[in-house]
């Protein structure tokens, strides 16, 4: 399918856009002809044996049942997140039948499909579990997939917010592309204690300066109640892409759970969903929402507030499933015209909350809009256009209305117009050279720091590094080589425990830095590191050849990652051996995944079970 140039877009963003769509042709048009054909046939329901049908019939109340059975009013898939550990999916209990109930009064039938797992980063930060977070963005598609196969429904609804989780259930969505779904959200949870404090409090417990019950106190002051984490993670960019992308209503992201606006947006959400279905005259499937011009939208909007760095691996999975090949070398040409507008930590000291009271998602669509940095011409669950995303959500008794944005910032401490932005850059960059492809976030990395170069200290595991830090042997100049990190290594963990150790020796004084074949998360800090690193060592990339006291440069300015040894000594080095302990890990259910280790496609491409491409480095 072929877009018109839009004069009014920045030349940038048009030209990447126009690659990305040339680059996709062959597999954009086969996903669409796939979802075609489904959307032409139709739900299932309709050519059903009887047997079948009354399967999917037997657990609804009569009114539905008999509606269903007339196939005279649409139905709706609703498929949650929901558990009761994650503050962030707690809210979901109560979904269900709040949507169900005005699924009922807007002209339609809701049906709870499915259930996909839920893991929290937080809980499993430098633990065994962690690796097993990635891959559950791919089991969550494939358990959305398996809601969707009863191939009952004209439309879905998706519940959830954290960090694999609604990368993965907009995967399995898209495998069921003809479907027009919606992205429900819950919200973030009150404001606790001051990131600044909280990050004092952890560097402070690094160097062994606060015991460990003064820092459980800080942690439970910060996570402390049911809601999105407010800091500026994964969680909560996939809010922000969720809205900018088209998959939310506009201005649902950061409404706190218990105000009474989240309700009716979730309210909202199930009206206007029906109104997309193929029974109406404004049929808008989610194959055709998440084309290439959102994709390019969702990375601008990424580069603007300093995102997590995990998108850099979600957004290209995502794109992979519509049929879009997206790549860093995309990410890294946006970069370069994309401002920085906002400070929410960890690029700043304030929060969602503040970001969201200074005018939030709507200010920030209406400037990018208007900077032509953004496709305005895209189709939305909210209609055709971006237009409806520069309104903020409010209520007028107990109806939804939406109302014109704040034309200014209420903080520019928190959030600026593109004329006054807090970089000239986004706040990603890609690093290339003789190790391969590297991912860095400097929106939260002051200038000089911005290139290091140190001899390497190479580790294998995250906790031989901790272990050297507190035995005292890394009190100097140096860049930390933590390999064996990658997704067919142990499913590529996320290593922020390593950034309270990093953050010391860097006010001390030293020139540290990180390198790794791993993931650092939505968390990613002041200390510059090279992450996502590809090949990786368990692929025989480069970083499995590099020795201590090798010299590193990493160069975020140049966007160069370079080991000064040459290409005949390194590629006559021997492959450092896997730890055994990786090699065939058991505990945690880690046996379980074998499979997705054996399988898994390169970090760039978004380290998926799913949609892998082989990859020739340059």
């Amino acid at each position: 399918m072929n877009e018109p140039t839009n004069s009014t877009v920045h030349p940038v963003v048009q030209e990447v856009t126009d690659r990305i769509r040339q680059r996709s042709a062959v597999t954009r048009a086969a996903y669409l002809d796939r979802i075609a054909a489904a959307a032409e046939q139709g739900p299932a329901r309709s050519r059903l044996a009887c047997g079948n049908f009354a399967h999917g019939l037997a657990a609804m109340g009569t009114p539905d049942k008999e509606a269903l059975r007339s196939f005279v009013k649409p139905n709706v898939a609703i498929v949650s997140a929901y558990n009761d550990m994650l503050s962030a999916h707690k809210p979901f209990e109560t979904y269900p039948a709040l949507l169900k109930q005005a699924l009922r009064e807007a002209g339609g039938i809701g049906q709870f499909a499915g259930g996909v797992p839920a893991m929290c980063d937080g809980i499993t930060q430098g633990r065994d579990g962690m690796q097993l977070s990635l891959f559950s963005r791919d089991l969550i598609a494939m358990a959305t997939a398996v809601a969707l196969s009863h191939d009952m429904f004209d439309a879905a609804l998706m519940l959830g917010v954290c960090d694999k989780i609604v990368p993965g259930l907009v995967i399995g969505a898209l495998a069921f592309g003809h479907l027009p779904t919606i992205l429900v959200p819950a919200g973030p949870m009150a404001s606790g204690l001051p990131n600044k404090e909280k990050s004092r409090v952890r560097q402070r417990h690094a160097e062994g300066l606060a015991s460990s019950d003064e820092l459980l106190a800080a942690e439970m002051a910060s996570y402390h109640s049911p809601g999105t984490c407010t800091f500026y993670g994964t969680a909560n960019s996939n809010q922000m892409l969720m809205e900018v992308m088209g998959l939310h209503l506009p201005g649902a992201s950061f409404v706190h759970p218990h105000d009474p606006l989240r309700d009716a947006l979730t309210r909202g959400a199930a009206a206007q969903v029906l109104q997309l279905t193929a029974l109406t005259d404004t049929y808008t499937p989610i194959g055709h929402v998440l084309d290439e011009r959102a994709v390019v939208n969702g990375v601008v909007a990424l580069l603007a507030t300093g995102g997590s760095t995990n998108h850099t691996l979600h957004l290209p999975a995502i794109a992979a499933a519509a049929g879009i090949q997206l790549d860093w070398a995309d990410f890294a040409d946006l970069s370069a015209v994309v401002p920085l507008l906002t400070r929410v930590y960890p690029n700043g000291p304030a929060d969602v909350n503040h970001f969201h009271a200074a005018g939030g998602t709507a200010f920030l669509i209406g400037e990018l809009l208007d900077a032509g940095l953004l496709h305005p011409d895209v189709r939305t669950v909210a209609g055709h256009g971006l237009s409806a995303y520069r309104l903020a959500p409010a209520l007028e008794g107990d109806e939804l209305i939406y109302e014109s944005a704040m034309a200014d910032s209420l903080d520019l401490d928190v959030l600026r117009p593109v004329s006054k932005p807090f970089a000239a850059e986004g706040g990603l960059r890609m690093l290339r050279g003789n190790l391969g492809r590297a991912v860095i976030k400097v929106s939260a990395v002051a200038e000089q720091h911005h290139v290091v170069e140190a001899p390497a200290a190479v580790f294998d595991d995250q906790h031989d590094f901790l272990a050297a830090f507190a035995a005292g042997t890394l009190d100097h100049d140096f860049i930390a080589v933590i390999r064996y990190q990658g997704p067919a290594a142990n499913g590529m963990p996320e290593l922020h425990k390593l950034t309270p150790a990093l953050a010391v020796l860097q006010d001390r004084g030293h020139r540290v830095a990180l390198v790794t074949d791993g993931r650092m998360s939505g968390a990613s800090g002041k200390v510059p590191a090279a992450i996502h690193l590809t090949p990786e060592a368990a692929a025989g990339g480069p970083i499995a050849r590099i020795q201590d006291g090798d010299l590193l440069r990493l160069d975020a300015r140049a966007g160069t990652l370079e080991l000064a040894v040459g290409d005949e000594e390194l590629a006559a080095r021997a492959v450092a051996d896997q730890p055994p302990q990786q090699q065939a890990p058991f505990g945690t259910g880690r046996e379980l995944f074998a499979a997705f280790r054996q399988h898994v496609g390169p970090a760039e491409y978004g380290a998926s079970v799913i949609h892998s491409r082989p990859k020739a480095f340059a």
